[in-house]
């Protein structure tokens, strides 16, 4: 049965498609420098060129993308997954850090001629199985996500973190998780700390389970308490929350409060500063203050907090670089990549200077 248009007349048509001979017609040029030009191929003038590709763009004309797919063989679509969020599939938009890296995965598969197709955490076969996927990235992937397994058992490439190393059909690109967090460590020492705390996920990511590894090793040859308070869900509140049971005191060391705070469990600055200020500390008089995060606002707090990037941009741009390797030049034996991350040091983790102690003499 044909419904008719809610305007009362019968249902409209959809405009016949503009094909490369309707765009070739209208430039006055053949079929074949249409073509030449659109495909950036041909030895053609720059002007002819130019004018192909207007007259296409003002007539909408789109390749067939049926058959271009036929020709290449690829679907050009690339699938996304944030493995670490599965209890809660696209709580991770709501991440500055995840938020970065997929618009920037987008942005860079598009300009290479890929479209992205976001999957939720936890996906299961059959969400994906029938979609004609060249590729898949998977973020982060939990220690149990059976995602990565499935792919590769389907033969559709994996790319991700260095959890995938060794395994044939898959590809990385990671962070030094573990030259992050000693450079954050002896930051905050050099700066008189003595008594750091780490606030980190509960997680089985690899980049978390480095950094808790890189902690406990950093303390051992720092020959410094071991402290380490787990957050038990992703989000502000839970984070607060641990930021609070880190403030606390250690039991095991006389009560003695922390002096310096590396929050790697992503949170807004402002609101870990303020939890920090409520329980009385001074940042940075007393307690030094450093976050895993890419949030802007940690740049226009007062004091301004540090933060440890992980460089989301700089990751995407040699994921896709290694994407496109495999998929358009056939390389197969690609080394991964360890992305440097960036400590961008400000006022909350430099000790203020100590005035200078001057005695006068007696009268």
């Amino acid at each position: 049965m044909t419904e008719a248009s809610p305007h009362g007349g019968q249902p409209s048509q959809p405009l016949p498609r503009v094909r490369l001979v309707d765009v070739a017609r209208e430039a006055g040029l053949s079929k074949t420098t249409v073509s030449a030009a659109l495909n950036g191929t041909g030895r053609l003038s720059p002007e002819v060129r130019e004018k192909a590709r207007e007259t296409a763009r003002r007539m909408g004309y789109r390749p067939n993308a049926t058959a271009r797919r036929l020709r290449a063989g690829r679907a050009r679509l690339i699938g996304y997954v944030v493995g670490e969020f599965a209890d809660a599939p696209w709580a991770f938009l709501e991440s500055p850090y995840f938020a970065r890296l997929t618009a920037a995965t987008a942005a860079t598969s598009l300009r290479r001629g890929y479209a992205m197709v976001l999957l939720p955490a936890g996906s299961l076969q059959s969400e994906w199985a029938d979609l004609a996927l060249d590729a898949v990235i998977v973020a982060d992937p939990v220690a149990d996500d059976r995602i990565v397994d499935d792919l590769l058992a389907a033969r559709i490439p994996v790319f991700s973190d260095r959890s995938v190393e060794g395994r044939p059909g898959a590809y990385w690109v990671d962070v030094d998780a573990g030259g992050a967090v000693r450079e954050a460590l002896d930051h905050v020492r050099e700066q008189g700390a003595r008594r750091p705390v780490l606030v980190v996920p509960d997680s089985t990511t690899r980049f978390h389970t480095e950094v808790f590894a890189a902690h406990r090793d950093w303390c051992a040859a720092h020959g410094v308490p071991e402290r380490v308070v787990r957050v038990e869900a992703p989000g502000n509140p839970a984070v607060v929350r641990a930021v609070e049971t880190a403030l606390a005191g250690d039991p095991a060391a006389d009560g003695a409060r922390p002096d310096a705070l590396l929050v790697v469990a992503e949170a807004s600055p402002p609101l870990v500063l303020d939890a920090v200020r409520r329980l009385g500390h001074d940042v940075p008089g007393d307690l030094l203050l450093v976050c895993v995060s890419e949030d802007v606002t940690a740049e226009h707090t007062e004091p301004p907090v540090t933060t440890l990037s992980l460089r989301p941009e700089a990751i995407a741009e040699a994921g896709v670089a290694r994407l496109v390797a495999v998929l358009e030049h056939g390389a197969r034996e690609l080394p991964g990549v360890l992305v440097p991350t960036r400590l961008d040091v400000r006022a909350s983790s430099v000790r203020p200077p100590q005035p200078a102690c001057t005695s006068r003499p007696a009268t």
